[in-house]
């Protein structure tokens, strides 16, 4: 029997998801920076939004360059890929081009590359190769050990650059590593440091130190006749405790100064009102002056007098909260999660572990973004400078993004031949 073409085993419901999101960010770009005065170009390449055109028309180029790939190339170089972007972002450290205080691009010509952009993809592939074997499971602990140290390393090379918010992404690879067997106590256990680490800048250490004695407590006697359990209790509350403890060090000794600012601004808006508040405050004050509608396509007060700093790129939510309102916010959102929910099923249905892993990693990677960076814009979050999937301006962001996203849909164009291999 004659197989289908490729044409027919892409996946172009997420194809047209990925376009509406570009489109739609390129608009907003281009309001972002609108100025009636000058009345520019949607194409002017003078303007961010008609550069932006340029990486556009890239990305579709990456995206047809990646479909007519053979789809064993990304298990058969995985692992060389990660090596590559790892030299890379160790030679930034040496070599790099500092912008806003981060310490991570290579300049090209009048352009820049953020390797660390890149370095997630590749991160997704180097996990996927590891996991690929029947013999690794996440309940192993030399397992879960080199699965973190994958995700570890570009992690930490990203924090030396001063990037922390591009860093903390790779965080996002633990989803992939949840779907595949990772015991739930260990994000549990992430997630309540988390928390409990914001909640410190709230509450007094005291109250908290004690909530987590009578959980503890609680949690003991339900299981006292689970000795392996009790064991995972006690260190998850002795790990939790610490995290308490060593907020104080964190925030004086470990943060720079503007990341401290951040965090507390997160906390007390008011603390720094004129400085590290005021991004989030104007962001605030434009969604909400969009009200149920929004003002309208250009229409953007807020935007034409330059209120928010970085609109087109970490902000560039708050362009559509108010020009669009409540009804273009919700939209956007339910594009996101939209392609959030078919990528999720797209990463059922593979065949390969190795796939399966990838498509999660892209599922958590996109999440993380879409998420954090939608509440920083909201006050939600601290303010971490990472843009939104597909809107943002930024030749980097899109076309990793791009590679990201196409080259896990050139892998379920052929699980079938996976499924044949196997």
């Amino acid at each position: 029997m004659r197989q289908d073409s490729l044409s027919q085993k892409i996946d172009w419901t997420s194809v047209l998801l990925f376009a509406a999101l570009v489109l739609a960010g390129w608009l907003n770009i281009y309001a972002a920076e609108y100025d009636p005065e000058i009345n520019q170009s949607l194409f002017d390449i003078q303007t961010s939004a008609g550069r932006q055109m340029l990486w556009i028309l890239t990305s579709v180029a990456i995206a047809f360059t990646i479909f007519f790939f053979d789809y064993k190339f990304f298990d058969s170089f995985a692992y060389i890929t990660y090596g590559i972007f790892m030299a890379m972002l160790l030679f930034i450290l040496i070599g790099g081009k500092e912008v806003a205080g981060s310490k991570s691009w290579v300049g090209i010509g009048g352009f820049g590359l953020q390797p660390s952009e890149f370095a997630k993809f590749a991160t997704a592939f180097a996990l996927a190769k590891y996991l690929d074997h029947s013999t690794r499971k996440l309940t192993n602990l030399n397992t879960l050990a080199v699965s973190f140290a994958i995700i570890l390393l570009p992690m930490g090379l990203t924090i030396l650059q001063g990037d922390t918010g591009t860093a903390l992404v790779f965080a996002a690879l633990v989803v992939p590593m949840f779907r595949e067997g990772m015991p739930p106590l260990l994000l549990i256990v992430a997630v309540s440091i988390f928390a409990v680490f914001l909640l410190t800048l709230l509450v007094s250490q005291t109250v908290i130190l004690a909530g987590i004695a009578i959980v503890t407590l609680l949690f003991l006697g339900l299981n006292a006749r689970n000795p392996k359990r009790l064991l995972y209790i006690v260190v998850s509350a002795i790990v939790v405790t610490f995290a308490v403890r060593s907020v104080d060090f964190i925030l004086t000794d470990v943060l720079q100064p503007h990341q401290q600012k951040r965090i507390l601004s997160l906390v007390n808006p008011n603390i720094d009102p004129l400085g590290a508040g005021w991004n989030v405050t104007q962001s605030k004050i434009a969604i909400g002056s969009g009200g149920f509608a929004g003002k309208g396509f250009l229409e953007g007060t807020q935007t034409k007098f330059d209120f928010v700093p970085e609109q087109t790129t970490d902000f560039i939510f708050c362009t559509i909260g108010e020009e669009h309102g409540w009804v273009g916010s919700i939209l956007v959102l339910a594009l996101f999660c939209t392609l959030l929910i078919r990528l999720s099923i797209l990463a059922e249905r593979q065949k390969s572990t190795f796939s399966r892993v990838y498509g999660y990693g892209v599922i958590g990677i996109i999440f993380f973004h879409f998420t954090v960076n939608i509440a920083m814009t909201i006050g939600l979050f601290p303010v971490i400078g990472i843009p939104l999937p597909f809107f943002s301006y930024g030749g980097s962001s899109l076309w990793a993004f791009t590679i990201l996203l196409f080259s896990f849909l050139k892998l379920d164009a052929h699980r079938m031949q996976v499924l044949q291999r196997l």
